[in-house]
């Protein structure tokens, strides 16, 4: 007899007996025998005991839980039933229900792999092209929800709604390099509507972080700073770093320096560790990503040498590290930092050499506010408009800006 119709047998017995419909199927008997349900309801034991023809519920390998006799009541005929008594139907119903309360159609293997992928592209961004990263976000983020859509543990839907968060919150951060921070802004209310589902701390302040980019590079910078301060009340992960540097950033460029110098202080005493759910690369800030950050601060106070001090250290500890665990884009930001040192404090090969890697990137990872950034640097070298070295510097500088231009134009 096949599991199946071991339990159809069972199902048609109980139905006879009490006139009601079971929904017991071959998953819940392959259960069974794996020892994955070792106390099944009164109602299949004395199926079970029926058709396969034996006395007593330990000859079928049941025993009570903890070794404690439980007494329930057995099926009986109609004629005992008593159909009046809610109770008893209740609990029956109750039993018809255990198979599908148990089932799941999330396994431990695939959330393990969405957070996998999660991993994948937070650490290869701007290390490759953005597009095609933006579209597996954008896959894991439906694959996320079509599996919310049905049946699985509590733990299990707050993992999803983790993996759909976090897919989302990369989602809104590409946004914004690819040039559309108001649209960044639509999908960070969808991510934290899914870390609070989730209850999800390191996600939360994650998404803080890309509210204020995505308010950074629209110029609100009162809004930024406002994100970056909200998003301190969740501790958890290298987001507190990053957003205490950001706040800093936020508050000088909004003409706030007491506030800016208190963040900028808090963030240079903090000792922060990755957590074990921040995916890393994008999503992960480092020292040497904190330091680019102080050095955009001090160069809103209007002290360049600092600036310089800072952004040569975080370049240097972006050269020091593994190259797989660089992040590309926090680097280009800070080597932009140090030209903009040079060029205010007259140093204009010094510049030149900074900004030299950052030219030669290969047009798909021209994003947005590296662009912007650059061209603050062109604006920077104005006082050297008589030199022929500037006057390379500004046109090397306006063909990249303008070639990923051309590049939209020619595909539209």
């Amino acid at each position: 007899m096949s599991r199946a119709e071991l339990a159809d047998a069972i199902c048609a017995w109980l139905w006879d007996t009490t006139e009601i419909k079971y929904e017991l199927d071959g998953h819940y008997i392959a259960k069974l025998e794996r020892g994955a349900v070792r106390w099944p309801g009164a109602a299949y034991r004395s199926g079970l005991r029926h058709v396969l023809d034996v006395a007593a519920d330990n000859e079928l390998g049941f025993f009570p839980p903890s070794g404690i006799a439980v007494a329930e009541p057995e099926p009986t005929p109609p004629s005992m039933v008593g159909h009046d008594d809610d109770l008893i139907h209740a609990s029956d119903e109750s039993i018809a229900l255990l198979s599908f309360a148990e089932e799941s159609n999330v396994g431990e293997l695939t959330v393990e792999q969405l957070q996998a992928d999660i991993e994948r592209i937070a650490q290869s961004y701007l290390r490759t092209p953005t597009r095609p990263l933006f579209a597996k976000s954008r896959a894991i983020r439906d694959r996320a929800f079509a599996l919310l859509a049905g049946n699985q543990s509590p733990r299990q839907s707050r993992d999803l709604y983790s993996a759909a968060g976090f897919a989302i919150t990369m989602l809104a951060w590409m946004s914004v390099d690819l040039g559309r921070p108001d649209i960044a802004e639509s999908h960070t209310r969808t991510a934290w509507a899914c870390a609070e589902a989730a209850d999800h701390d390191v996600l939360r302040g994650w998404i803080r972080a890309t509210q204020h980019t995505a308010a950074f590079w629209q110029e609100d910078f009162v809004r930024a700073a406002a994100y970056a301060e909200d998003g301190l009340r969740y501790s958890a992960g290298t987001s507190r770093l990053f957003l205490a540097s950001a706040a800093s950033v936020d508050n000088a460029r909004a003409g706030q320096p007491d506030k800016a110098r208190d963040m900028l202080d808090l963030a240079q005493q903090l000792s922060v560790r990755q957590a074990d759910s921040e995916p890393g690369g994008l999503l992960l800030c480092t020292p040497e990503r904190a330091e680019g950050l102080w050095a955009d601060t001090y160069l809103a106070f209007g002290q360049p040498e600092h600036t310089s001090n800072h952004a040569d250290h975080s370049v240097a500890l972006f050269e020091a590290a593994p190259y797989v665990l660089r992040n590309p884009g926090s680097e280009r930001m800070a080597r932009l930092q140090q030209a903009k040192a040079r060029l205010l404090l007259g140093q204009l090969d010094g510049a030149i050499e900074a900004v030299e890697p950052v030219l030669d990137l290969p047009l798909e990872y021209r994003v947005r506010p590296l662009i912007h950034r650059l061209a603050e640097v062109a604006a920077l070298t104005s006082p050297y408009a008589h030199t022929p070295k500037a006057r390379m510097l500004r046109a090397r500088i306006a063909e990249f800006i303008q070639l990923p231009a051309r590049r939209k134009e020619d595909q539209t």
